[in-house]
């Protein structure tokens, strides 16, 4: 089969990689319907994570069972399912817990020794403590695609972070970053009843974007200039939560510092540049709470899901470009120049 591979920075390969099988009794063999390329991945790309050259990449996709093990219980070939970035066995406290993304038997798709995403068909480890079964119709609905595979990570974390951050009917809430997984934060607050949704962000389109999910405000501005432009709107307060979505210490920075006093940051952005954006006395003196971290998918995806396919969310509208696989080296170009917002890949 297909799958697209890493080499090095800014080498993204599609090659031929070995048919995936049943290894064990509780995996299944998905055939890819959809995946596509996630911000986290440019950090490979970009060569500020590491990869072994070679390695599989990719943690969204979507796809039809085509064979499963002997001791799976919940599928069977032909259904349609959608995986979180994180497989688990389901079993487990954490799992138990719904914070999969700590099962001792997890991992995320694309490590060393296992299936990306972006590739023609995936071995799913732990099939019943990972997929979730979607309606078989949704395979011939193309404006309902995109929706169902954003609940593998981006709209699932957008909600981790707005959960983490207490978002409450009426609240003021601020949205740091204007990605995929800000934008699904928005779209995340406005779902839980936030009475006011500031973005902040500067490309016209994405904000665009941000309004129609729910924004009600755009900052552009960025910084010290972000913090001034947020408490003027919000009357000196702050937001009662702020949603941090990019991963640097400016965004940290910026994320505690326009929380109103008592209120939370939920941060979902991948850390990169350590934690001096985060000032533990400032957070002391104003009671400003900080939760969040990697988003436990696989808990969220059966709230989401009837809201996507009622059509009460659209978060497969941060879609604004469809590949084959062939176009995934070009997809990945796109992302890192900011020509895309997010690529979706079909087979």
């Amino acid at each position: 089969m297909r799958a697209t591979v890493i080499h090095g920075p800014n080498d993204i390969r599609i090659e031929q990689v070995p048919d995936p099988v049943v290894q064990q009794p509780t995996d299944v063999v998905v055939r890819v319907v959809n995946a596509c390329i996630c911000g986290s991945d440019l950090w490979a790309y970009r060569g500020v994570a590491s990869r072994v050259a070679g390695q599989r990449i990719g943690h969204e996709f979507l796809g039809v069972v085509e064979e499963a093990g002997a001791e799976v219980r919940d599928f069977r070939p032909g259904d349609l399912v959608v995986a979180p970035f994180v497989w688990s066995d389901g079993t487990c406290d954490f799992c138990r817990e719904g914070l999969q993304t700590s099962c001792p038997h997890g991992g995320f798709w694309g490590e060393v020794g296992s299936d990306g995403g972006q590739g023609e068909a995936v071995r799913v480890p732990f099939a019943d403590g990972t997929l979730v079964k979607l309606p078989k119709e949704a395979l011939g609905d193309e404006k309902l695609l995109p929706g169902l595979l954003a609940l593998s990570d981006v709209m699932a974390t957008g909600h981790h972070a707005a959960v983490s951050a207490r978002v409450r009917a009426g609240d003021t809430v601020a949205v740091v970053g204007d990605g995929a997984v800000g934008l699904c934060g928005v779209l995340a607050a406005h779902r839980l009843g936030a009475g006011r949704i500031i973005a902040l962000g500067r490309h016209t389109a994405r904000t665009d974007l941000a309004r129609r999910f729910g924004a009600t405000d755009v900052v552009a501005e960025r910084g010290e200039a972000a913090i001034e432009a947020v408490r003027e709107l919000t009357g000196g307060q702050g937001a009662h939560a702020v949603l941090e979505a990019v991963g640097t210490e400016e965004s940290m920075r910026t994320a505690v510092s326009i929380a109103r006093d008592g209120g939370a940051v939920g941060y979902v952005g991948v850390p990169h540049g350590g934690s001096a954006g985060v000032d533990i006395g400032q957070m002391f003196g104003r009671n400003v709470s900080l939760n969040g971290g990697v988003a436990p998918a696989r808990a969220y995806i059966p709230e989401l899901l009837p809201d996507v396919l009622s059509g009460a969310i659209e978060p497969g509208l941060v879609f604004d470009r469809t590949v084959d696989l062939d176009g995934v080296p070009d997809g990945y170009r796109a992302m890192a120049d900011r020509s895309a917002l997010k690529v979706r890949i079909e087979f």
